[in-house]
């Protein structure tokens, strides 16, 4: 495949078909664990890995499995992935594992997952799909880190709470406090929170597209001729 198409693959995930911001896929986990950056960004590690270990192995075996059976084919390797990253997260991230909860083994559900195997993954070679589901999982990762980031500076006023969870003692150092004697904003935190983040998210990703075509439009006008108002 040309350069083109694997940029075209970047660029979906990353922006313009983004799973949590475009799709609005796997918005149970993107909006119950993002109380903070730390907790978004171990569940979309554990998403990532699921993603690209998922889109590869579904690659490889799109042409042993017969049509009849691949929804649950591919299910099964989904859940087999999921199980393998659950039962590592409970040995070496057990604090985290424990904070996650139910979400980790939710990632069987995620719509995401089992929609690029099916879409991308079971059409394409291993290559392709590996750039699929780094471009994915990457841009999931995005959203679920902003989310809690935000969240956790306007709830707390702090970045990086409990990075400790996933980086060790060392973590502790990683902690910005950014506003000092701060009573926080409950709101934030609470579930009405993470749909008020959710929305400015998409608010300002459509801002940024809209000008964006507005800039494109106006480079494509005839010189000499007025845009409009």
């Amino acid at each position: 495949m040309s350069d083109t198409s694997n940029t075209q693959i970047l660029r979906d995930g990353l922006w313009t078909n983004n799973p949590g911001l475009v799709q609005l896929l796997g918005l149970c986990p993107l909006l119950a664990v993002t109380t903070n950056a730390i907790n978004g960004l171990g569940l979309g590690l554990a998403t990532l890995l699921t993603l690209v270990a998922s889109n590869v192995t579904v690659s490889l075996i799109r042409n042993l499995v017969r049509p009849e059976v691949r929804i649950p084919v591919f299910v099964l390797v989904i859940a087999s992935i999921v199980t393998v990253i659950e039962l590592a997260m409970n040995a070496w991230l057990h604090d985290l594992y424990l904070i996650l909860g139910i979400f980790i083994p939710l990632i069987v559900t995620n719509c995401a997952i089992i929609g690029r195997a099916e879409s991308f993954a079971s059409r394409n070679t291993a290559g392709r799909a590996l750039l699929d589901g780094l471009a994915m999982g990457i841009g999931f990762i995005l959203v679920l880190v902003t989310l809690g980031g935000l969240r956790e500076l306007i709830g707390q006023g702090t970045l990086l709470s409990q990075a400790h969870l996933m980086f060790g003692e060392a973590g502790r150092q990683l902690t910005l406090t950014v506003i000092e004697d701060y009573r926080g904003f409950l709101l934030a935190i609470l579930p009405p929170g993470a749909f008020l983040g959710l929305g400015f998210l998409i608010a300002g990703m459509n801002v940024i597209n809209a000008r964006r075509e507005q800039r494109a439009a106006i480079k494509t006008l005839p010189v000499g001729q007025p845009s409009e108002a």
